[in-house]
């Protein structure tokens, strides 16, 4: 890693990266979803959680 022009986030600059991508996620319809994209969508929710714990853990 370049120490030189590596940076150090804060919690809000983290979260806030985390909501971004989100928001860059494709649209979703339940109505048009089947089985697999339901479970799909379940381990994204999952993912998610996991990721916003390990960037609170670093805190």
């Amino acid at each position: 890693m370049d120490r030189e022009n590596s940076k150090i986030y804060s919690k809000t600059e983290k979260l806030k990266m985390l909501y971004e991508a989100k928001n860059e996620d494709v649209e979703f319809s339940a109505a048009e979803a089947d089985q697999e994209d339901v479970e799909a969508q379940a381990r994204s929710l999952e993912a998610d959680k996991r990721q916003l714990h390990e960037i609170l853990k670093k805190e």
